[in-house]
């Protein structure tokens, strides 16, 4: 079957309404706004993080459990991840699954949570901090 069920959105469109209700942030906001206490959380897979490197400081939750361990009500959610008012940025290589990851978090009532615009190939070429 090559013609799309009726009903369906393709992934473009997904990830434009996706957007729609982020205020994506660059990567001198993002480093500004872990200044200010923001928790930045990266979903790439362990291999990404290898080849490419990592962001100091940023916590490591890989995308497949990522609700689990924010969501204030989850009996997995890590020991930060209480309050609905956390403030979260998240980062994937290049800024694309980290919006869908981010709109995932509000549907759970994390409003505040947004990504990171162009991922960490963004944050890197802006010269900011990776290991």
């Amino acid at each position: 079957m090559t013609t799309p069920p009726p009903g369906s959105r393709g992934i473009d469109e997904i990830l434009a309404e996706a957007r729609t209700r982020l205020r994506r942030l660059g990567p001198e906001e993002t480093h500004a706004a872990l200044s200010d206490g923001a928790v930045l959380v990266d979903i790439r897979p362990a291999a990404q993080r290898a080849e490419f490197g990592e962001i100091p400081g940023a916590v490591v939750i890989e995308r497949n459990v990522l609700e689990w361990r924010l969501d204030p009500r989850s009996d997995a959610r890590l020991p930060f991840a209480g309050d609905y008012g956390l403030r979260v940025i998240v980062t994937c290589q290049e800024g694309y699954t980290s919006s869908l990851a981010a709109v995932a978090l509000h549907d759970l009532g994390l409003r505040e949570a947004t990504d990171l615009a162009g991922g960490f190939a963004a944050w890197k070429a802006a010269g900011l901090p990776v290991r």
